[in-house]
């Protein structure tokens, strides 16, 4: 696979740091970009400063726009940190995401302590807005998180905070659409819909052998 090797990044000034990252892949079909890469293109094209959120806005392209961003979860091919958008071809999407009211974020805030509500093995996140993560590095923002994931229920209610959590960007990233945090289950069918195609081809003949069998 061809790799990048070159450091300009000055010609992605698009508004946006969801619209920078998604112009550099596309310019890019086929090879392998680097999560240094990434942060440049995500950082202010006037003043070069860095954009810690670009993880979710990353997350965003494959969950909300449909395209498939290949990890070395995907394919062997790639190394930690490496990314790669074999095409342009994007998923079908369920519906428009929804975000909660300006009120509703303040309750989620409020009762949220103003910190990451993450919990994996009964190990809370807490990670606190404006500080900075030991771990991914940059500065903490929290943002809103359908309990349920939007592929499962696009229309979460955006004026009941029962609905939403807040988390890092960081977590926001590892849970993509993959956990019903409202029922403790995997999403399982966004989670076989983002895998690659060898772990699809697995999935489909255990199913397939099942099926038969009955």
């Amino acid at each position: 696979m061809e790799k990048i090797f070159s450091n300009d990044v000055s010609k992605y000034k698009q508004g946006s740091v969801s619209a920078r990252i998604e112009a550099f892949f596309l310019n890019n079909i086929g090879k392998v970009v680097t999560r240094d890469q990434l942060a440049r293109v995500a950082a202010d094209p006037i003043d070069g400063s860095p954009r810690e959120n670009w993880h979710q806005r990353l997350s965003e392209l494959r969950t909300d726009k449909g395209y498939t961003i290949l990890t070395n979860r995907d394919t062997p091919m790639l190394s930690p940190g490496e990314y790669l958008m074999p095409d342009t071809n994007r998923r079908p999407l369920a519906a428009r995401r929804v975000i909660p009211t300006d009120t509703c974020w303040r309750l989620i805030l409020q009762n949220a302590q103003n910190r990451c509500q993450w919990v994996e093995d009964g190990h809370a996140c807490r990670l606190e807005s404006g500080h900075k993560d030991p771990i991914g590095g940059g500065t903490v923002k929290l943002t809103a998180d359908h309990m349920t994931p939007h592929s499962l229920d696009p229309s979460s209610d955006p004026d009941d905070p029962k609905k939403w959590q807040a988390l890092c960007g960081r977590h926001q990233v590892m849970k993509k659409n993959f956990w019903d945090s409202s029922t403790g289950k995997f999403n399982l069918e966004a989670i076989i819909q983002a895998a690659g195609h060898k772990e699809k081809r697995k999935v489909y003949d255990s199913l397939k052998s099942y099926f038969d069998d009955k």
